[in-house]
């Protein structure tokens, strides 16, 4: 039967405890301000509030699903990433903290950057690297491109609601294939790219949560590395002498990466706050 909110939030915090959760208040609360249209804030305001039937068991269906693993931003729509509300759907990758430090880089590159800010994001997935780089970025243009056209029509979502769209332009194909019929050749000063670089055999050791995202953006081939691998002599033809090339990866592929990547580029790699290698910052040699 329906429940104040304070029962509400205590019954989906021993539910979500039961099911394993990782942190089931938090969970909570943002489950039911989602389902109620409110702020986390106003759920205290009224504790006593009753819910609706309509209310209550809606609730409880986001909590279930939440119980069995179904990631939050897939439930609520949305996930916060770089101080921006990103739309998310089951078909994009769930945007992380740590692929924040991407678009830090890439904001301090581009804003002493002299030259024609043209910006390729590969496997833009939400779109939420390439819209928070235009968002921060008013002069540059930028190509958000993904071989998954539902993901593309996510990124368009996301690039309207930050009113950065007539500035972005998707492409639809494999790694920087949408650009091959265009003449930009040493062009671009940026080239950004968060792949899938889990290994193939580890896909099945993830969290829960994680398994229910989508394979394609997480698949990395045997070693983690084949898309990557095929996207360094690509990425080498459209990069400006003076550009850039950002790539993320896991900790412990710093050497791996920099020995496929060193016979093009002058290799840096930097470490994410918990201290591990993260991100690759390629020059043209």
């Amino acid at each position: 039967m329906p429940k104040t909110l304070r029962e509400a939030l205590l019954w989906a915090k021993n539910r979500l405890t039961s099911a394993g959760i990782e942190m089931p208040a938090l969970d909570a609360e943002l489950l039911l301000a989602h389902v109620l249209g409110i702020s986390r804030v106003a759920i205290y305001t009224r504790p006593e509030r009753v819910l609706s039937e309509y209310e209550w068991e809606r609730f409880v269906d986001h909590v279930e699903r939440r119980a069995s693993r179904i990631p939050l931003a897939y439930l609520i729509g949305k996930k916060e990433f770089y101080g921006l509300d990103f739309f998310v759907t089951p078909e994009v990758l769930i945007p992380r903290p740590e692929t924040e430090l991407m678009v830090e880089e890439g904001i301090n590159f581009l804003r002493q950057y002299r030259g024609l800010k043209l910006v390729a994001d590969v496997g833009t997935g939400s779109g939420a690297v390439g819209v928070a780089l235009a968002c921060h970025i008013p002069l540059g243009l930028f190509f958000l491109l993904d071989i998954s056209e539902e993901a593309l029509k996510v990124a368009r979502v996301n690039a309207h609601h930050h009113g950065v769209d007539e500035r972005v332009i998707l492409g639809h194909g494999d790694l920087l294939e949408p650009l091959s019929k265009l003449d930009f050749s040493g062009k671009f000063s940026l080239i950004t790219a968060n792949l899938p670089y889990i290994p193939t055999e580890e896909l099945s050791t993830l969290m829960p949560e994680v398994q229910k995202e989508p394979q394609i953006a997480l698949d990395g081939g045997e070693d983690g590395l084949m898309l990557y691998r095929r996207l360094l002599p690509e990425a080498h033809k459209l990069l400006a002498e003076d550009g850039v090339m950002l790539l993320e990866i896991a900790p412990y592929q710093g050497k791996a990466i920099t020995a496929e990547a060193e016979k093009l580029y002058r290799v840096e790699i930097k470490k994410d706050l918990a201290g591990h290698d993260r991100l690759v910052i390629l020059r043209k040699r």
